[in-house]
């Protein structure tokens, strides 16, 4: 068999996982893809981290760059992260890495910002205008939502738009993939938001954007924030077909 190079762990353990399928529909897999926010804290093994990873740089990109990067943390790492970040938070010590959005965004992103907001308050049982409760629940964030174990993806600061690109596809495939192992994740940009104590705490150099966060682990089924589904619209809000 013509096997590529880059999956060799995948793709010898495959016939050994006769319990576990690899084989989610592609559709089913992207379709049922949420972010958790609250996780067990059933291990994840490092040589899974390593498959889901090797199996995601099959991302494309633009003239083959594969400009990502990815720092895991785990144990001490992840506890002593969470730890300075979270403080951090709490007295409102920002250092953020980039601007992700507007600060004033426009119609139709507000509302729909908005909303999921909402939606997911109510399903942590928070009312809306209880901004003590709504703000340790941001700072869930920082504890990885319970999870095991933390991605943080880089890219060199020279790259440009392009490379964005092509990070956020490797991301994506990583979000799929682990799905194919029994895991989900969450996508967690809140990090950048103090972006200068990730660089310090994992080591990062500053020639290094940080560009996410994400949790990675197995959802917790009792958790009602988990039952999700953030609304979608409809193709024909957002595709000009051209005959």
């Amino acid at each position: 068999m013509d096997t590529d190079a880059s999956l060799p762990g995948f793709l010898r353990a495959q016939e050994e996982r006769s319990t576990r399928s690899l084989s989610l529909p592609v559709i089913d897999a992207v379709v049922n893809r949420r972010s958790v926010r609250r996780f067990l804290s059933t291990p994840v093994p490092l040589e899974i981290v390593r498959e889901i990873l090797s199996v995601a740089a099959r991302a494309p990109s633009g003239t083959n760059f594969q400009p990502w990067h990815v720092h895991v943390v785990t144990g001490a790492a992840r506890a002593d992260l969470s730890q300075a970040v979270t403080k951090a938070a709490a007295e409102g010590r920002r250092s953020d890495e980039y601007a992700y959005a507007p600060t004033s965004p426009m119609e139709p992103y507000l509302s729909r910002r908005r909303k999921v907001g909402f939606d997911l308050y109510k399903l942590y049982g928070i009312a809306r205008d209880d901004y003590a409760a709504r703000k340790q629940a941001m700072l869930r964030n920082f504890e990885f939502f319970g999870a095991p174990v933390g991605l943080f993806f880089t890219m060199e600061r020279h790259l440009l738009l392009g490379s964005w690109l092509d990070c956020g596809m490797f991301m994506q495939n990583v979000m799929i993939v682990a799905r194919a192992f029994g895991l989900e994740t969450c996508a967690q940009q809140a990090w950048c938001e103090y972006g200068g104590i990730v660089h310090e705490q994992l080591a990062i150099p500053n020639t290094h954007i940080v560009l996410s966060g994400m949790a990675l682990g197995h959802a917790d089924p009792d958790e009602p924030a988990n039952t999700l589904v953030s609304d979608r619209v409809g193709i024909d809000d957002f595709t000009v077909f051209h005959p």
